[in-house]
């Protein structure tokens, strides 16, 4: 068995912090599997092959979240050690207001644009929302996923 590779100690406080997070059913479940290898990391007798075999996960993954427990140590709150760390990418290239007037879009009728649909479609709202120049691209599934976020999923439906 491969020992901790970082080992953890646990205060009193950080430990039922942990396990009161475990008990929610609304924490997310790659909070709590990793909260699972927190609690079983500090104790001595669950070795990195014995937690990966019991949680169905990879050796590495132990190692990977035991190492920011422990150097994310000045981060107060014991959950936010938990959460994944910002990533890298393309920042975003619409803005607030282009994604208002999106919205905006969305809630009126196609007709008044001339189209013979009574709502939108991800697609003829995406040609629109280029053809107004609300931005120059977007794909489909991008608006497909902004509205279903802000809970507006409108429909294709023909007239005749």
């Amino acid at each position: 068995m491969r020992p901790i590779k970082y080992k953890i100690k646990l205060n009193q406080d950080e430990e039922d912090t942990l396990k009161k997070v475990l008990k929610k059913h609304s924490t997310p479940q790659n909070i709590a599997k990793r909260v699972k290898i927190i609690l079983m990391a500090a104790t001595a007798e669950w070795k990195n092959s014995k937690i990966a075999k019991e949680l169905n996960i990879r050796n590495c993954d132990i190692t990977k979240w035991t190492q920011r427990w422990r150097e994310n140590k000045d981060i107060e709150n014991c959950v936010e050690r938990l959460y994944d760390k910002p990533r890298s990418g393309k920042p975003a290239t619409i803005t607030a207001e282009q994604w208002s007037l999106i919205m905006a879009l969305a809630c009126e009728k196609p007709e008044n644009y001339g189209l013979p649909i009574t709502q939108w479609s991800h697609a003829t709202l995406t040609k629109e929302i280029i053809k107004q120049g609300i931005v120059k691209t977007i794909s489909q599934t991008h608006v497909g996923d902004f509205l279903k976020k802000h809970n507006c999923n409108p429909t294709a439906v023909s007239i005749g």
